[in-house]
């Protein structure tokens, strides 16, 4: 499958005039009812994902922490553009809003985990967002690391659907290594309009 369902603009366009520079926000691309998320795997786990609309068969683990990233460009950087081994295939993942942010919710930092001594099945980290060729930025993107209960609940409950991108990934990445940045396309993203009651949960501020 490829991206029929992802809406794609220039990079420079929402780099230069709508995402913010420092801060720490979640940049995706949603709807009314739906977000999209991204992870990278190896072929055998992707190609299960994609013909069945769920996560597992046999390359699968349940037992480890699985991360899922809202930012495209972060996703490019994790994954070296679908290049790096076990992340050649970029998976574009719709969930709905409630269930994404029920993750969020849920989601606890190491130190604030630490802190109320407890333990959680989501952890949260807010890393430096990336250019497409990867250098730091002042901005900070989210990662959701989901294990157990709640990765199960994601895996196999949560789905609306999976594409697998990584046709589009590529063609992307050439043509930014032969147009320059002015060609490359990204999918769109805006702020998410995360909850007032969740933005203390996740740590997000932007003093």
């Amino acid at each position: 499958m490829e991206p029929s369902n992802l809406l794609w603009e220039y990079y420079l366009e929402q780099e230069m005039n709508r995402w913010p520079t420092e801060g720490k926000h979640i940049l995706a691309q949603y709807d009314n009812n739906s977000v999209i998320v991204y992870q990278a795997y190896k072929p055998s786990i992707s190609d299960y994902a994609v013909k069945n609309q769920v996560f597992g068969g046999p390359d699968y683990s349940f037992k480890r922490m699985s991360w899922v990233k809202t930012n495209f460009l972060w996703m490019m950087y994790r994954s070296g553009w679908a290049t790096k081994s076990d992340q050649e295939r970029i998976l574009a993942i719709r969930i709905s809003r409630a269930a994404f942010e029920n993750i969020l919710s849920n989601a606890y930092t190491g130190q604030k985990e630490k802190a109320m001594e407890t333990k959680s099945n989501i952890r949260l980290q807010w890393d430096p967002d990336h250019t497409p060729s990867g250098t730091k930025l002042n901005r900070r993107a989210i990662q959701l690391g989901l294990k157990n209960e709640a990765l199960e609940q994601f895996a196999k409950n949560d789905i609306i659907s999976i594409t697998d991108i990584t046709m589009e990934v590529r063609r992307q990445h050439q043509l930014w290594q032969t147009g320059g940045l002015e060609s490359l396309q990204t999918p769109i993203e805006r702020v998410y309009p995360v909850p007032e009651h969740i933005k203390q949960q996740i740590d997000m501020n932007n003093d």
